[in-house]
Parts: structure tokens; C-alpha cells; sequence
């Protein structure tokens, strides 16, 4: 098999069994400050993606992660944490790890390889012609991706591939892809290290650049957030205070009549107008605040 990219020695840490921990980290740190670069690099594939994915958002398509090992549970994740801090719905971003949630705690010796888990998760997805799939290898060449992809292609959904690897497979099956060349890992074809450090970036780019262009904050804030214990509580109160220049308690007293709800809660004060009316608004306007209140 030919040395890939992400399999190759690293000649900065080849002696890392002899260093002293200081020097053990320090190496690892070294190697790390290069995965921001890598990623600038794909800036320009990293917006076609964002607007693939927010048009796909606004014609009531949705998008779906696919991936296994560290790749898989880093899409997971991102699709996870989209509910608590944008209120985007479970199934409008979903992620699906080669082996099932088992895999999420536990390795699933040849799942990467396995066609027919391809197959079951992209089926669970059921891609329609206005989705997004998004690919996530460090190498791009197991065959769970590759099927995924082709699969996902021949049913009309964009395809959007991330990986570290210039020469991977799947980028003649992707409308995108994402590379990321950030070299040789630290130990021997770990790509959980700098390989999953940038496809953390990338995807936290995609999800949330994708959120912005869909109006799911204003300014930097995230409006959409769902309030469910102490700390977003007391962040969404100053939230609105925030965005209504008006106290903490006005906020809370406001976050209170609109039932925990940011956007409502900051129209009702700016428009002096009743919880119903405040939504009504809200739904005129695609749920975008900043189209309401300015």
C-alpha cells in the first residue's frame, strides 16, 4: 500500500520514546501550531461548503455527517451540540459514526471497510435531493466513506468531503472537497491528533458559519440557544439585556413572559408587544430577529 500522507514518520518525533515529558509536550504543541494553517489553506473550499450546506438549510433540506473512528465521533458531536446552542431540530444535522453508537466508546475492528455499513447508515438518512452529506476521513479512502458518498451522490444530495489527505480517494466524489495537509502525526498514523484537531475546526465552521447564514444569531449572539439550566438561563437573560439595553432583571422579567425564549422575549420588549404577537412576528420574518427588530 502506498505510504499516504497520513500514515508517514514524522522525523520530529521519531526519538519521543527517549524525551523528557516537557520535551514530550513541547513536540506536540510544535506540531499543533501547523494545523490552523492547514486549515486556512481550505478557507475557499471550506465557504463553498458553508453556502452548500445554509441553501440546503433554507430549501428545507438537512445535512449529515458521516465517518468512522475519530472522524465519526467528531460529526457526531458536532451534530449534537447544534440543538442546545441554535435550537436546530435532531434531524435537520445528523451524524452517523462505521459501527453504530457502539463505536462512540468502543473501536469496531473493520467497520471503515464495511460497504454494507454504508449502506445501512445512508439509508437510516434517506438523502433527498436537497440534503448535504459530508464525508470525514483523515486518509479519504475507506470504503464506508466512499460508498457513502457515491450512494449519497446518486440520489441528488450534495457531497462534501474532509480530509487530510491531498490524494484521497473520495475527492472525485465529492461538489467539495475540504483538504486539510497538516503532515505526519506525532505517533505513526494517529490522525485522533492533528488530523481530528482540524477536522473539529472545519466542522465547527460548517455547522456554525451554516447557523449564521440561516439568521440563527444576532450579532454574535446565540438567540436561538435552549435555555435548560442555570448557566443558559442566566446567558440568555443577558442576552436580552444585552441586545434591549435594559437590566437583568427587566431581562429575566421579559425571559419569564416569553417562556424561555430569547428572540420572543427580546421582540416583546422592543415592539411592547404580547408573547403571541412577538412569535407572529418572528414567524413572519423566517424566525431571523434581526429582520424584526433591526
Amino acid at each position: 500500500m502506498k505510504n499516504i500522507l497520513t500514515e508517514q514518520n514524522n522525523p520530529q518525533s521519531k526519538t519521543i520514546d527517549l524525551m523528557e515529558t516537557a520535551e514530550i509536550v513541547r513536540t506536540i504543541n510544535k506540531e499543533d501550531k501547523k494545523v490552523a494553517l492547514a486549515v486556512k489553506k481550505a478557507l475557499p473550499e471550506i465557504t463553498q461548503a458553508v453556502d452548500i450546506i445554509a441553501k440546503a438549510f433554507l430549501n428545507g433540506g438537512r445535512l449529515a455527517y458521516f465517518g468512522a473512528g475519530t472522524s465519526g465521533r467528531l460529526g457526531v458531536l458536532d451534530a449534537s451540540e447544534c440543538w442546545p446552542t441554535f435550537s436546530a431540530p435532531a434531524e435537520m444535522i445528523q451524524g452517523f459514526i462505521a459501527g453504530g453508537d457502539y463505536a462512540l466508546r468502543h473501536a469496531i475492528e473493520g467497520a471503515e471497510d464495511s460497504k454494507d455499513e454504508a449502506l445501512k447508515d445512508l439509508s437510516a438518512f434517506n438523502p433527498q435531493s436537497n440534503d448535504v452529506v459530508v464525508g470525514i476521513s483523515a486518509s479519504g479512502n475507506p470504503q464506508y466513506i466512499l460508498t457513502v458518498l457515491e450512494q449519497a451522490r446518486q440520489k441528488g444530495a450534495a457531497t462534501i468531503g474532509v480530509t487530510s489527505n491531498p490524494e484521497a480517494k473520495l475527492k472525485s466524489l465529492c461538489d467539495v472537497c475540504i483538504i486539510t495537509p497538516v503532515g505526519a502525526e506525532v505517533i505513526t498514523g494517529s490522525s485522533r491528533m492533528k488530523s481530528g484537531t482540524a477536522q473539529k475546526m472545519v466542522l465547527n465552521m460548517l455547522s456554525t458559519a451554516s447557523m449564521v447564514k440561516i439568521g440563527k444569531t444576532y450579532g454574535n449572539y446565540m438567540v436561538d440557544v435552549q435555555l435548560n439550566n442555570d448557566k443558559l438561563v442566566d446567558r440568555g437573560n443577558r442576552i436580552i439585556a444585552s441586545i434591549c439595553k435594559i437590566s437583568l432583571a427587566k431581562a429575566n422579567e421579559y425571559r419569564i413572559k416569553a417562556e424561555n425564549n430569547v428572540k420572543t422575549a427580546c421582540v416583546m420588549y422592543k415592539k411592547q408587544c404580547t408573547k403571541q404577537e412577538a412569535e407572529q412576528q418572528l414567524t413572519n420574518h423566517n424566525g431571523i430577529l434581526r429582520k424584526v427588530i433591526g
